[in-house]
């Protein structure tokens, strides 16, 4: 019988990577030197747990948030991906941005808001064209992939988060169109309402879309961020970085195994 393998995921660093399971997360990074450091827990939040559909999505976002955290504890070397000054610089620009396309009488409410989700991605995009942190995310997929097939793969993953792009950008605009015809005292709670919505929506077309690889909608959905994965989001790592993926990976297995 086949061994169960565990689902993963992760999340590269400019100087590692982030492996985490349903139970369990760790974390391996380069210090200034090349040594190799590694740090693991158990997950004081599991967004296993939670089973209501429309609750999963924003519950893995939590959990995700909350990780972060106890890593910068555990490992105060770790490079997140938006702690870079531009990477911050380009935040408020978007944010900038979106308000401005908003508020433009040119287009229609739904073009203005696939515009806004559009705009709103930059600063993802800045960040991942730091060259180690894009070959960090393909080590990430090389590890966890090649533990999940039982066999090599490539910098590329059929799990990355890249393929939430495409549904998250049709159902925040869909979501959002609809919160701006709620009366003005309401329209930022709508708001609010409508991005929780969106992000449940979007994770639950992302677990059909990973379930159904072969159907046409799944494959036109995952364009987008497919796309974003192969021509931004991931480089080829070195020998090096393919070590730390692997320690994050084995230290992460190691607990959820226990």
């Amino acid at each position: 019988m086949a061994e169960e393998k565990i689902r993963l995921g992760g999340m590269a660093l400019a100087n590692g990577v982030l492996v985490h399971g349903p139970k369990a997360w760790a974390c391996a990074i380069r210090i200034d030197g090349g040594a190799l450091k590694v740090a693991a827990e158990r997950k004081r939040f599991r967004a296993a747990d939670v089973e209501r559909p429309l609750l999963r999505g924003p519950a893995r976002l939590l959990e995700a948030l909350a990780v972060i955290p106890e890593v910068r504890r555990a490992l105060p070397e770790a490079k997140l991906p938006f702690q870079r000054p531009a990477v911050l610089a380009s935040m408020l620009a978007s944010a900038t941005a979106v308000k401005v396309a908003r508020e433009s009488g040119r287009l229609g409410p739904a073009a203005q808001e696939l515009l806004a989700g559009i705009l709103s991605v930059a600063p993802a995009a800045l960040a991942l064209r730091s060259s180690d942190l894009a070959a960090y995310h393909g080590a990430e997929h090389i590890s966890i992939g090649s533990y999940e097939h039982g066999e090599p793969r490539a910098k590329e993953h059929e799990r990355c988060g890249s393929h939430l792009l495409g549904p998250l950008l049709i159902t925040t605009a869909i979501a959002n169109t609809l919160a701006a015809k709620a009366p003005s005292h309401l329209r930022a709670p709508a708001r609010v309402t409508a991005q929780l919505g969106a992000l449940a929506a979007s994770t639950e077309i992302f677990g059909w879309m990973v379930r159904n690889p072969e159907k046409r909608l799944a494959r036109a959905l995952a364009k987008p961020g497919h796309e974003l994965q192969h021509r931004l989001a991931t480089a080829e790592p070195t020998a090096e970085q393919v070590e730390v993926a692997e320690a994050a990976l084995a230290a992460c297995l190691q607990l959820e195994n226990d």
